[in-house]
């Protein structure tokens, strides 16, 4: 076997696709592998950079070859895709990536530690149980209704139709629909406890967490906003500015420009979108604040609701949370508080 410089790895459950390269970018090697046999492959290697696609038990990989001495890098599949020739299948796959990871310009995603994967577990842990709440208590609010029983929107009136389950004195629901809302009723009081359990968890690691504990005195951003923050960007230096995180994560217009001439979307959307929901709603707190108190710290703020919606001015203060979270990790630094002026 050659001497093999640069690997692409096409990872997948049990079958992986291996394509090698020497210094020359001859190919070197190209073969499956199962499951069992990749780091077994990989420690027969002398040290050598290998490539893979950011996506599901990629960083368990990585950090597993990274030990056998090899210089491993992460990147997101959309910037592999170019590189791949024709059809697509696992030996294409493989050699795009053996080709992208190559380039001077390629962005790299950091090697998330297992802690960092724990607290990210948490997060969508706890979104899974928001959605599963969700739907119980719209699927409560519809069986009721059929029934002719409706209540008000917001807590207070789900609250008033799990009165109604629990009291089961309501002649208009017969006895095997009431045993059904029972059941959802129960499910629902299951998970509220379980988002309370998956809150105290979020609070606990974010008191251990010094980064975490700075960026929360940002206004919009709190304990759930800060350990998100944390543990979905452990490298912030990779980025070369704010802006440049605050477009990773969604937060700034699309451009279709050419010929010297810019045009300017609606924002992209790209990146991580419980990240971008977390800071917008963040920002829609602030705006209530201010709203509710007739004043702000951000003046600019102000002067943009007077010519924009509010969501447009939410998004355009997350940008700006976004951009003062970077600053405060990348330079070590406490949230200085501006001066308040009148609206």
């Amino acid at each position: 076997m050659k001497q093999i410089s640069t690997i692409g790895l096409d990872i997948a459950k049990n079958v992986f696709q291996v394509h090698g390269i020497d210094v020359n970018g001859k190919v070197a090697v190209r073969r499956q592998l199962k499951r069992r046999r990749v780091l077994t492959f990989f420690a027969k290697l002398p040290s050598c950079l290998v490539g893979m696609e950011a996506c599901a038990t990629s960083h368990h990989w990585a950090r597993e070859i990274a030990k056998l001495g090899h210089e491993v890098r992460l990147m997101s599949p959309r910037y592999v895709k170019p590189y791949v020739k024709r059809n697509k299948n696992d030996a294409a796959d493989a050699e795009a990536i053996c080709e992208a990871v190559t380039r001077p310009t390629m962005r790299f995603v950091p090697i998330k530690t297992p802690e960092q994967q724990s607290v990210l577990m948490l997060h969508r842990t706890r979104q899974l149980f928001v959605r599963q709440r969700t739907t119980l208590i719209n699927a409560i609010r519809a069986h009721m209704a059929e029934y002719g029983i409706v209540a008000g929107v917001g807590r207070n009136g789900v609250e008033v139709l799990l009165e109604l389950i629990a009291k089961g004195e309501d002649e208009r629901i017969p006895p095997a629909a009431r045993e059904c809302l029972m059941a959802l009723a129960a499910q629902l009081h299951l998970v509220r406890r379980q988002i309370l359990e998956a809150d105290r968890r979020v609070l606990a690691w974010h008191r251990t967490s010094k980064v975490s504990k700075r960026l929360e005195a940002i206004p919009g951003v709190g304990p759930l906003v800060a350990t998100a923050l944390v543990a979905n960007i452990p490298d912030p230096s990779i980025f070369r500015s704010g802006r440049d995180m605050s477009a990773w994560i969604g937060l700034v217009p699309k451009q279709n420009s050419t010929g010297g001439k810019e045009k300017l979307g609606n924002i992209s959307k790209a990146g991580n979108r419980y990240l971008r929901k977390l800071l917008v709603v963040g920002a829609l707190s602030v705006i209530k604040r201010a709203k509710i108190l007739g004043y702000t710290r951000h003046p600019w703020l102000v002067r943009l609701m007077q010519r924009r919606s509010t969501k447009i001015a939410a998004v355009a203060l997350a940008n700006k949370i976004a951009r003062m979270a970077w600053a405060m990790m990348v330079r070590n630094e406490s949230y200085r508080t501006p001066l308040s002026q009148p609206a």
